[in-house]
């Protein structure tokens, strides 16, 4: 055994668990791009009216798989361990991908919309969610319990980074997809019903073309769940289930040898109370896990993530898709900043100061949304409200939630937090 450890053993770890962050992201912003197509699809439904009202849910129906994931995921990881657990959630990801692209599969006649067939749909949606749900509160844990001390702010940060590079990849797949062809534009008419502008021209798109980006995911999916089967369950959890020659063999890898004694030693005391209640160490902790929680999600930023393409469409931009990818990169850009300046610049003021760069950004949107003389400032405005989200609250977030709790109600208390988002 090396003395100092191994810190590529301990990266590679780290880098097949940030791909369920990546599958976060990716199941999270496949939606922009498929959702003109999906809504165009079940608008020639004959058996009942698809209104705007049920295109909003058939968008957010992951989130509720998300709040039954998330609160599962609790319950799971001290049963079942982290690793089988994202074995599972990646599951999720891979059977939603395909149900998502083929919802009629075994029951009804392809490419005919119904309400049954929105409702299976939705169920398939639901399914990634729980997946979703699963990953956000599982990886940052596994990787939080996997990382030094020292390099566990950083380490826990690359999950968001996956998360954002997730939506950049399926940005660009989505418009990979598209191609040449034309997504449909649609018109609200009344009584929040929506119409086609144009259908002959966006007939691709509305029969196929949303199917392909949904099953894209099963690619990503399927490598998830394969290379999880071959990291290590986490020494916390091997300790607990009574393994601790090897939580002392993984310890030993990531830490060298006589630091990994010392940090098995504190695994042990802590785990002999492992089963304290939620609010043993008062209600504070847990009520700031859940704010943190609320207010990551309350800003608004799923607005922005779910119908990028549509937003850039009406601000009167000629390639939306294109600027949803630029916005991507960005994204991508200000989450390096974060992940790099977290442990010197520190959480808090990371926080502060995206929530600052947040707010000039929305009141930018806010006061000239719909002024063609001023669609440059209204482009500036959502960049810098999405730049300042993903240097801020989008990874400090994950990083506060995987810290703030003490080790005996971290998994249980990590759940409660995100199923509150």
């Amino acid at each position: 055994m090396k003395p100092k450890g191994n810190l590529t053993y301990l990266f590679s770890i780290v880098a097949i668990a940030v791909l369920g962050g990546f599958l976060f992201g990716y199941d999270t912003a496949v939606i922009s791009g498929a959702e003109r197509g999906l809504e165009a699809f079940f608008l020639s439904a004959t058996d009942f009216q698809y209104k705007d009202f049920q295109h909003g849910l058939t968008c957010s129906s992951a989130l509720w798989g998300c709040i039954i994931g998330s609160l599962l995921s609790g319950w799971m990881a001290g049963k079942w361990g982290r690793k089988r657990s994202l074995i599972f959630a990646g599951a999720c990801f891979f059977l939603s991908a395909l149900g998502s692209y083929r919802p009629e599969f075994l029951f009804s006649g392809y490419g005919k919309p119904t309400l049954p067939l929105l409702i299976v749909f939705n169920l398939y949606r639901v399914l990634g969610g729980i997946g979703v749900g699963m990953a956000s509160a599982i990886c940052p844990m596994y990787i939080a319990e996997m990382s030094p001390s020292n390099m566990r702010g950083r380490l826990v940060s690359w999950n968001q980074f996956a998360i954002i590079f997730g939506q950049l990849v399926v940005y660009a797949v989505n418009m990979f997809i598209l191609g040449d062809h034309v997504a449909p534009i649609m018109d609200q008419v009344s009584l929040g019903i929506s119409k086609v502008l144009n259908p002959e021209e966006s007939v691709w798109m509305t029969e196929v073309g949303w199917r392909y980006m949904f099953v894209s995911e099963a690619i990503p999916a399927g490598l998830f769940t394969i290379l999880v089967c071959f990291i290590p369950e986490t020494p916390r959890y091997l300790t607990m289930s009574g393994q601790e020659d090897k939580a002392l063999n993984v310890l030993t890898r990531i830490n060298g040898e006589s630091q990994a004694q010392v940090i098995l030693a504190d695994i042990k005391s802590t785990t002999v109370q492992k089963r304290e209640k939620l609010f043993a160490y008062g209600k504070l902790v847990v009520f700031v896990g859940i704010m943190l929680s609320v207010f990551q999600q309350i800003i608004g930023i799923n607005a922005v993530l779910y119908y990028g393409p549509r937003i850039f469409g009406e601000i009167g931009a000629t390639k939306p898709f294109a600027y949803t990818l630029l916005m991507g990169v960005i994204n991508i850009l200000f989450t390096l900043l974060a992940i790099f300046t977290v442990e010197k610049w520190g959480r808090k003021p990371l926080l502060i100061s995206g929530s600052i760069g947040m707010a000039i950004g929305a009141f930018l949107v806010a006061f000239t949304f719909g002024n063609d003389a001023a669609k440059l400032c209204t482009l500036i405005g959502i960049m810098l409200y999405s730049a300042s989200f993903m240097m801020s609250w989008g990874p400090i977030c994950w990083v506060l939630i995987s810290e703030i709790f003490p080790n005996t109600i971290r998994s249980q208390a990590v759940a409660i937090a995100v199923a509150f988002q």
